[in-house]
């Protein structure tokens, strides 16, 4: 009985090594994938069978078992990422599992820029070949109410800059990222702004924000055109911004404002309203906002392009008329403020 016992004990240990040995190796050995290697992305919440099953559909053959068992000897059970990654031929399973640990997922860069319209950076996401286009579909309401703003109008509620994202992630949840950052902005310069301004709350002060990112060419001249909307505020005028007209036409602008367009009645008329459209016109940068909350002090009521992107400011209509016949002698003279 001493001789079977110890013969199975050595027959046990013999199969222990030898599948100890055939696991290193495993372990070490380059995962089979194609020459070019292979992509994938890994869903928050997916565990290593299922990252197993992934793999495999990209190409790469992981078996889901030793995977796992791989994930306990580095000590990595739980602990690895989602994301989109790259696996290069050459990665052993070892490495396959330090890289999911490592949480160094492929990203992509998403420039959304200031003064565009919501509508043209959808178009910009829909466009781009890097991101889960789960927006495309969806009409503008579909899309606010997917983002928790029911009922709330997109533009100019989103914060212009350049996103640094994980490959092949939803536009929707770098919109949620953008809306984030402009409320951020948002309220911090609204808590820092200039005493007495003539705006009800924050998102009138993003209205005119919006006006002065179309108005503006220079940006040394962002403080002095709000300045002139202030003053217009103030003083009961019409603010009479060509931006705001063409916001207004929407689709129909087919780049040439005419004077009809400023005579035709539209909620963005500015010609034709009193006080501030009843939305922001574009999405405006910092800068815009920390100019529409901390305005320049001045007597000037219009100002006018130069040509060179700068403007030429005055205080009466008069002075106005004769930089208007300078600055554009074959455009029009206009009691606005552009």
């Amino acid at each position: 009985m001493r001789f079977f016992s110890r013969l199975l004990a050595s027959l046990a240990l013999i199969l222990l090594l030898l599948g100890g040995g055939g696991y290193y190796a495993l372990y070490l050995r380059p995962v089979a994938m194609p020459e070019a290697g292979v992509e994938f992305r890994i869903p928050p919440g997916t565990g290593p069978r299922g990252i197993a099953a992934i793999l495999a559909r990209a190409g790469a053959q992981v078996h889901p078992e030793w995977f796992l068992l791989a994930t306990r000897l580095e000590g990595q059970s739980g602990r690895l990422k989602a994301g989109t990654y790259r696996l290069e031929p050459g990665t052993s399973l070892s490495g396959l599992v330090r890289l999911l640990a490592s949480g160094k997922a492929l990203q992509v860069e998403v420039r959304l820029i200031e003064g565009w319209t919501f509508r043209a950076w959808r178009r910009t996401l829909d466009a781009h070949p890097g991101l889960e286009h789960v927006t495309a579909p969806l009409s503008e309401a579909e899309l606010m109410a997917r983002l928790g703003l029911t009922g709330v109008a997109p533009e100019g509620l989103f914060f212009p800059d350049t996103y640094r994202v994980d490959k092949y992630s939803s536009d929707l949840e770098l919109l949620e990222r953008a809306a984030q950052a402009m409320q951020t902005h948002l309220e911090r310069e609204w808590d820092r702004r200039e005493a007495n301004l003539p705006y009800q709350n924050a998102y009138e002060a993003l209205i005119l924000a919006s006006i002065v990112e179309k108005e503006t060419g220079l940006a040394a001249d962002r403080s002095r055109v709000a300045g002139v909307f202030v003053n217009r505020l103030r003083l009961g005028m019409r603010l009479q911004t060509d931006p705001t007209v063409i916001y207004g036409l929407g689709t129909r602008f087919d780049g040439n404002l005419r004077k009809a367009d400023l005579l035709a009645d539209t909620p963005y008329n500015t010609y034709t309203r009193m006080g501030l459209p009843p939305t922001p016109i574009a999405m405006p940068g910092l800068d815009s906002l920390r100019a529409a909350l901390h305005p320049a002090q001045t007597g000037a009521l219009y100002f006018v392009a130069r040509g060179d992107g700068s403007s030429q400011f005055s205080a009466t209509l008069e002075e106005h008329n004769q930089a208007v016949q300078q600055y554009q002698r074959r455009g029009r003279a206009v009691e606005g403020a552009s």
